[in-house]
């Protein structure tokens, strides 16, 4: 299929759908844009030409939720912004853990919730890396993380507050006593 024709007889239907998922024009735009991009440097895999738009549908769809689960993992906010979103810290839930004491109650985990928490956590792998090196579906990836995270927080509840060594710093500092005279 010519390109300038595909492009010519799908943009507004696809534009229409990425403002109905975006919410914004500019972001309509970009997933559209991209959409087309990836039908440039793929589309050419694909057998059957009437199934073409159901294809660039189903990518303005997966790039949209790709995006969003960026965005997730990786808000961008400016500074002002966040402030008024934080929690409140509660005073008896402040804890100071150290990260021994992490790493030990990881290591209290069964291998089979252990092994996917390091992988996302510690070494930055994504769902699909996890399945392919543990050999397992991405959907059990997942439910291995919320139950690992889950078993984790158990075991950290029921430990009591480290208190922090010398060189340590606190996350709420004392104060100052005054100097005698």
């Amino acid at each position: 299929m010519d390109f300038t024709a595909l492009v010519d007889s799908h943009y507004k239907g696809l534009y229409q759908f990425a403002c109905s998922l975006a919410h914004s024009e500019a972001d309509a735009s970009d997933l559209t844009q991209e959409t087309f991009l990836r039908w440039a440097q793929k589309g050419s895999q694909l057998r059957e030409a009437a199934k073409a738009k159901s294809w660039l549908f189903t990518t303005l769809y997966r790039l949209f939720l790709n995006r969003r689960r960026h965005l997730t993992r990786f808000p961008q906010d400016d500074l002002g912004e966040a402030e008024n979103r934080l929690p409140p810290i509660q005073s008896d839930a402040v804890r100071s853990l150290e990260a021994s004491e992490v790493m030990g109650a990881l290591r209290e985990i069964d291998e089979t919730f252990r092994a996917p928490l390091v992988l996302f956590y510690l070494e930055d792998h994504s769902y699909h890396e996890i399945a392919a090196i543990l050999d397992i579906p991405e959907g059990t990836v997942m439910s291995r993380l919320w139950r690992g995270k889950a078993l984790l927080r158990d075991k950290l509840k029921d430990r009591p507050a480290v208190q922090p060594a010398g060189n340590i710093i606190p996350m709420q500092t004392p104060k100052r006593k005054e100097a005698r005279s």
